[in-house]
């Protein structure tokens, strides 16, 4: 599942790419994606972008006066773009009305469950499992588009003592506090991983025994961390749209190196 640092990666292209753009028309053809229905999908289109943020995992497209688009990706939900002029899918493009059945021909590939054409491009989402678990919740208003959000921290700005202080809050595992997005923003299963190795702490350690030094250690480790990877990805992307997001990548210490030695002790 793409977690907090490809987020904020896609949240800075996409801001970049339509920011100030009029989107066109949206089409989803999964009949799972779209949860809302009021207000329907179709009221976006004509609006202008006023800006893209994150809310922990979602990603939220802000459309003039106060209409938001908001995009959980799940495990398998991945975001392409295509700028105008590029090569058109060899399918015939077909409109299909929101909560209807998938079409055949519908111009988004095999994977493909929604297409956003922007005056500047056109944003795909596609899904790569045959459980289709990635969401579109359109939304109106401030107090609506709050209600989506778990209420975890940004750990990148919290200080040393907020930081205990939601640690605290249940006595858990150190690797299911980490990953609750009522407690921590936008963590997940590949960068606790690497948080806890980092920290030199068990992922099986309970939050309230960890003293106040092994605490700070921890937080250390959880803004270091993001940050690198943040940093990475960013160097990685370019002024390219991101692509081949994926949750195991070789660079990291730990997660997904099962059975490997230890990158520091061997």
């Amino acid at each position: 599942m793409p977690e907090l640092p490809d987020i904020l990666v896609y949240q800075e292209h996409l801001e970049r790419r339509i920011r100030g753009a009029r989107l066109v028309h949206a089409r989803v053809v999964s009949p799972n994606l779209l949860r809302t229905a009021e207000p329907p999908l179709e009221s976006a289109a004509g609006r202008v972008v006023t800006g893209v943020q994150r809310i922990g995992k979602r990603i939220v497209v802000d459309l003039e006066p106060d209409l938001h688009l908001v995009v959980h990706l799940m495990i398998a939900g991945r975001l392409h773009w295509k700028d105008p002029g590029a090569a058109p899918a060899k399918q015939k493009p077909a409109r299909v009305a929101p909560g209807g059945p998938v079409a055949r021909g519908h111009g988004l590939g095999r994977n493909g469950l929604a297409a956003f054409e922007f005056t500047t491009g056109t944003l795909s989402l596609t899904e790569a499992s045959t459980q289709k678990r990635a969401s579109l919740h359109v939304v109106a208003g401030e107090e609506a588009l709050r209600a989506l959000d778990p209420g975890g921290i940004d750990v990148l700005s919290s200080t040393d003592g907020h930081f205990a202080e939601v640690l605290r809050r249940g006595n858990h595992t150190l690797k299911r506090a980490l990953t609750d997005p009522r407690h921590f923003s936008g963590i997940g299963n590949a960068y606790s991983d690497e948080i806890l190795h980092r920290a030199r702490l068990s992922p099986m350690r309970l939050s309230r025994q960890l003293d106040n030094a092994e605490m700070a250690r921890l937080h250390d480790a959880t803004r270091a961390v993001l940050v690198e990877w943040i940093d990475r990805l960013r160097a990685e992307t370019g002024e390219k749209f991101p692509e081949g997001v994926t949750a195991f990548r070789n660079e990291m210490a730990v997660h997904g190196k099962y059975r490997q030695p230890c990158p520091v002790c061997g």
